[in-house]
Order: C-alpha cells, then sequence, then structure tokens
C-alpha cells in the first residue's frame, strides 16, 4: 500500500489532552505549514493566513471565551450518533456516543443550567493544555473568478485543512479541529482577541501536540467502495471492489 494512502487511513482526530511539556517544535511547525502553503486553493489565489497562538496569556484569554451550547445541536449530534462498537459498524457512517461529554449525548436530561453543561460553554475545554493553537483565517476578497458565494474558496479551505492534518499525522502529532471558533458570537471574540481584520473570517482552529495518553482504540467506520461508487450512470454498480472491512485504529475521527 503507498505510503500516502496509509497516512491518510490513520489520521485520527486527537480529542485527549496535550502534554504542554512537549510542544511541537519550529520544525515539526514548519513542515505542517509548507503543507498548507502547497494546498491547492482556486486559481492559486491562496485565499488564507494562519495566526500561530502558543503564548499562555493568550490561550487563556481564549479559554475564557463563552461558547454556549445549543440543543439544536445537541439533539442533530444526538441523530447520528452509535452507542455501541456492533451499532457502528452496520451503520458504517456517524461516531460513537463514548467520544462524547455524557452531557451531549442525552439531549432529554440536557439543561442550560446544569453543572455538566456550564462545563462546556467556555472554549477552555477545546484549549485546555493546548501548547499549540492554528486559527486559519478566510480573506473572501481573493474570490476565485467566477465562483459567486466563492464554493471553490472553500473546497481550497479544505484542502489546507487536510494538508496540515496529514503531515501532522505522518509526524505523530496530534491534531485536534475546532469548528467552534467559527461560530458568530464566539468568532467576533477571537477576532478581538487576535486582533483579526474586520474584512477576514474564520475559517477554523486547530489545537497541535503530543498526546499525554496513547490513542484509545476504537472501531473506525467507512462506507464500503460499492456504497457510495456509481458506474457510467447513477445507481450503476457493475464494477466492483472487494472492499477491505473496517479495521480498529486510533481514535475515531471524521
Amino acid at each position: 500500500m503507498p505510503r500516502i494512502l496509509e497516512v491518510i487511513r490513520d489520521r485520527h482526530s486527537a480529542r485527549g489532552s496535550f502534554d504542554p511539556g512537549c510542544p511541537v517544535t519550529k520544525p515539526e511547525l514548519k513542515l505542517i505549514l509548507e503543507a498548507a502553503q502547497w494546498a491547492p486553493t482556486p486559481s492559486n489565489m491562496q485565499n488564507f493566513e494562519i495566526v500561530i497562538v502558543d503564548d499562555k496569556t493568550q490561550l487563556e484569554a481564549l479559554g475564557k471565551i463563552p461558547a454556549e451550547m445549543s440543543e439544536d445541536f445537541l439533539r442533530e449530534n444526538y441523530a447520528q450518533l452509535s452507542f455501541s462498537e456492533a451499532e457502528l459498524s452496520i451503520k458504517k457512517t456517524g461516531m460513537l456516543a463514548s467520544t462524547f461529554p455524557p452531557a451531549w449525548t442525552n439531549p432529554e436530561a440536557w439543561s442550560p443550567d446544569s453543572d455538566a453543561t456550564s462545563q462546556l460553554t467556555f472554549l477552555g475545554v477545546s484549549v485546555r493544555e493546548t501548547p499549540l493553537l492554528l486559527v486559519v483565517l478566510y480573506d473572501g476578497n481573493k474570490r476565485a473568478p467566477g465562483s459567486e458565494g466563492d464554493p471553490l474558496g472553500h473546497m481550497g479551505l479544505g484542502c489546507v485543512l487536510e494538508n496540515m492534518w496529514l503531515i501532522s499525522e505522518s509526524l505523530g502529532i496530534g491534531f485536534h479541529v475546532l469548528t467552534v471558533f467559527s461560530d458568530g458570537p464566539v468568532e467576533k471574540q477571537v477576532k478581538s482577541v487576535l486582533h483579526v481584520a474586520p474584512h477576514m473570517k474564520i475559517a477554523f482552529a486547530c489545537s497541535l501536540g503530543h498526546p499525554l495518553d496513547p490513542p484509545a482504540s476504537y472501531v473506525r467506520v467507512r462506507r464500503d467502495l460499492e456504497d457510495f461508487v456509481h458506474h457510467n450512470q447513477f445507481g450503476r454498480k457493475d464494477i466492483m471492489w472487494k472492499t477491505q472491512r473496517p479495521r480498529n485504529g486510533r481514535g475515531v475521527a471524521g
């Protein structure tokens, strides 16, 4: 198997705490940023900027930003969860409930005033013990030609994310995407802390570091090739590959 495919298969979200005493080195960070540098973007517009946050004071300031939990989000998240590895293996999509905090897995018991929920309403939960945070900004002024709404530009941001994630995986560095940073009220306060120009938007943030604990082993699932590959026309399945069944892997990643 080509090495790149091995890295793609092993890529996972590092949801545990990172070791503050073992930071990402400057050579490692440079490789991750070079991976972003060479990501494909529409018309080579390179429509992104990256803010490195490794100052403890800045990280603490970001950690104090409130990020209210939406009951709608919890209900939608709950609908795609599996509550056993057997159920997940049958579904082939979604994630295990055990990978989320208990307050996220029972919307009927959720209350905005509960202690469990209040612990989840600050970015500190996302950036705790994170020695390094990368905040990726989107420059809408660099829209690709003929791309109303800039869907191509958003695809480019996805390529930036994937490149950084894969090189981090190959280096043995934990990587976790934090989409909450782009939430409207949260984004406004993050931009204020980081002095981000008004016309820039936050695409996503990612925390990086060396995990304190070894990655847990979970069943990782993907649909079989024959479940989503069509030949010449939608619904035609006359080309089949014998799909390698999901294997136990590190973490559970999207």
